[in-house]
């Protein structure tokens, strides 16, 4: 599956885009898969091409953020900072459930 991943990747890429839409690229990934995308992901960002990322896998999105927004049910809960909004008691009430899965997001690096 993950090489598969970074085929569709490639070729997103081969058009030279300015900005990239990635929907769920970890998907169906197991950790290791995961962390080596992340570092795709972020040698991507490095070239200047800026990233729009729709992911439920919220460890990556704070290691690779730069702002976030979020939605519940197509309503904006929060926008700002990774710091911030994993700290928005209105994103752990939807997507974490518990205060203390913030505090550990935020210090896992993948």
């Amino acid at each position: 599956m993950a090489q598969k991943k970074r085929l569709e990747l490639a070729r997103s890429l081969a058009a030279r885009p300015y900005l990239l839409l990635l929907d769920e690229v970890l998907a169906g990934l197991n950790p290791s898969e995961i962390a080596a995308m992340i570092n795709i992901i972020l040698q991507i960002r490095e070239r200047g091409i800026t990233i729009l990322m729709i992911e439920h896998v919220m460890q990556a999105v704070m290691n690779v953020s730069d702002s976030i927004l979020v939605l519940d049910y197509g309503r904006v809960i929060a926008h700002g900072l990774p710091q911030e909004v994993v700290n928005n008691p209105q994103v752990i009430e939807a997507y974490l459930g518990d205060p203390k899965m913030a505090e550990k997001l935020l210090a896992t690096n993948l």
